[in-house]
């Protein structure tokens, strides 16, 4: 459907972008496999506990930093201790590459250098609240990429998780960047829409993988 009726490019704000159909599908049965090696440790993929007892319904896998909230740090404190995996310097091209075709400018990414990746597996019931990536000491682009079943994510404004805020829905092998102006605009994931990935191209029998690229501004250690 998508060879009959091309999605466009579309931004949605000054420097978010929506690029569809980015990833071919030797990258996306890539990124799937680099997932799953991830996945398996040091350090497994969970669902994050949040400070107020709340379970998130997405379960993660971090790459470079260990995520917790609301904080980084190089091993999983709230796991099992261990040092998180490295992050691969093919990951941190395929960032600037992003950037580069996102914002159709080839110096887009010069000087991007993303250290860590949150991998998120959506099942059929999971979803994201409306959200800043703020745990950050980096305004640097956020590089998002979706590989699996499509999603309805909502994309707002850094003023607050209301009104406006615009419904895109991300497919497998979706990018969507943003930086600039919207770094820390407000988003989520409204729901999954099981069914709509292609077992075939991603070897995903269901689900959605989401891979965000972002600049921690932590010294190396």
């Amino acid at each position: 459907m998508s060879a009959l009726f091309p999605r466009p490019r579309l931004t949605l704000a000054p420097g978010a972008v929506h690029v569809p159909g980015w990833l071919d599908e030797e990258r996306q049965r890539e990124l799937v496999a680099a997932c799953r090696e991830w996945a398996r440790g040091p350090v497994p993929m969970r669902h994050t506990r949040l400070p107020g007892g709340g379970v998130m319904s997405v379960r993660t896998v971090c790459v470079g930093w260990h995520w917790l909230p609301y904080r980084y740090s190089r091993t999983a404190d709230d796991v099992n201790g261990a040092r998180v995996a490295a992050f691969p310097g093919w990951l941190a091209e395929l960032g600037r590459e992003a950037l580069r075709d996102a914002y159709e400018d080839p110096a887009a990414g010069d000087g991007y250098d993303p250290d860590t990746a949150l991998v998120n597996f959506y099942d059929g019931t999971a979803r994201m609240g409306m959200h800043q990536d703020k745990d950050e000491r980096s305004s640097a682009p956020v590089v998002s990429l979706s590989v699996g079943d499509t999603c309805v994510f909502r994309f707002g404004s850094p003023e607050g998780r209301g009104r406006p805020y615009t419904d895109v829905e991300l497919a497998s092998g979706d990018l969507f960047v943003f930086g600039g102006p919207s770094r820390f605009a407000y988003h989520g994931v409204v729901r999954v829409l099981p069914g709509t990935g292609d077992p075939a191209v991603t070897g995903m029998a269901g689900g959605r993988l989401n891979v965000t690229l972002r600049t921690t501004g932590l010294a190396p250690g």
